[in-house]
């Protein structure tokens, strides 16, 4: 069955959706469908196996372990995530997983397996963009924003401002010309000395530090008043890593130093992502903005972007903390938001995958 002969099987029930998420280090299923009394989105179970701790050995994503280790994971993931919902497989209407960006092999894993599961079942299968999942998970929330809005999508690999004028209706205002805040938080880390994954190690250290030691670190804020929305945080990491080396000459930092430093880069990161965002309200004339991704759990970043926000009476929504990391629930939900609404993706899907894949092209 292909996703244009979809009808659903059963008018008394809305579809029924199961997503796949295998792109880097997580491997997630999970199922998704809509309130019938509402028509919002409803997530009716999951399951979620992260890699951090066979990863952090090596100080980073291992792509060949990262996909043997989802061949093993996401049969356990699907019978757990069925369980949870109680519903049998048999009562899934389509399967949506995750086509691209990521690693190859990770990507290949989850694809073979939705596509396998879709043949066997005779039911459609909608390849998804991983960031467009990101970009909807919101819709999950208990109040969800409403379209248009402004989207931040801001995770380890993309830093980038969108139009969202619906389901499949996108424009990129401006991104990051090189390394992405999720990659500048791990970086920093990364010389701090902090464990993998950097970015929360590093939020969590930056929570101890002493304003007073904070306020004396001047660091760039790179592309702050550049007039458009485009994003650079290699000259950051640089200045970081220039700081960490004259330290390192005088004996090494503190542990207050330490602390310090990843205050302040936080702040920098913090300070550039919030005045893009409010630019961008500015110049599309939007009132609601979208903060996806990774690093949209930060609380530092959470709660100016909502100070932000409220100062110029524009809402601000984010996705529940669960569904902020890479997960199958944003990519069943994706899907199914695909399949109701029509707006069906581009791509063909099958055994191929799309590692670098625009999400205007989703």
């Amino acid at each position: 069955m292909t996703v244009t002969d979809f009808v659903a099987p059963n008018h008394a029930r809305a579809p029924l959706v199961l997503g796949v998420e295998s792109s880097c280090d997580e491997t997630g299923v999970a199922l998704v469908t809509l309130n019938t009394q509402t028509g919002a989105p409803l997530l009716l179970g999951q399951a979620l196996h992260t890699q951090v701790a066979m990863h952090a050995a090596y100080g980073g994503v291992v792509p060949e372990l990262a996909s043997r280790d989802h061949i093993r994971r996401v049969v356990p993931l699907l019978r757990q995530t069925l369980a949870a919902a109680r519903v049998e497989l048999a009562d899934v209407d389509a399967i949506a997983y995750t086509a691209g960006p990521g690693l190859a092999g990770a990507l290949l894993v989850g694809s073979a397996f939705a596509e396998a599961l879709a043949f066997a079942l005779n039911k459609p299968v909608l390849p998804v963009h991983h960031l467009e999942g990101h970009l909807l998970s919101p819709l999950l929330a208990a109040e969800p924003p409403q379209f248009p809005f402004v989207a931040l999508l801001v995770s380890g690999g993309h830093t980038q401002l969108m139009r969202v004028s619906g389901v499949g209706a996108y424009e990129l205002l401006g991104e990051t010309l090189d390394d992405a805040a999720g990659e500048a938080f791990d970086k920093t880390a990364k010389l701090l000395g902090l464990g993998y994954p950097g970015g929360p190690a590093l939020a969590q250290l930056a929570e101890t530090a002493d304003p007073v030691l904070v306020a004396e670190i001047k660091l760039p804020r790179p592309m702050l008043h550049s007039g458009d929305l485009e994003f650079s945080f290699a000259g950051l990491k640089t200045a970081v890593l220039t700081r960490v080396k004259a330290a390192e000459a005088e004996g090494g930092l503190t542990d207050a130093g330490r602390a310090a430093l990843a205050a302040a880069v936080q702040a920098a990161i913090t300070d550039v992502l919030v005045a893009k965002c409010i630019q961008a309200l500015k110049q599309t004339g939007l009132s609601r903005l979208v903060v996806a991704g990774g690093v949209g759990a930060n609380r530092h970043l959470r709660a100016t972007l909502m100070t932000a926000c409220k100062r110029r009476k524009a809402e601000v929504f984010f996705p529940e903390l669960s569904l902020c990391t890479d997960n199958g629930g944003m990519i069943a939900l994706a899907g199914l938001l695909r399949l109701t609404s029509g707006v069906l993706p581009k791509t063909a899907g099958g055994f191929s995958v799309q590692p670098r894949w625009p999400l205007i092209d989703a």
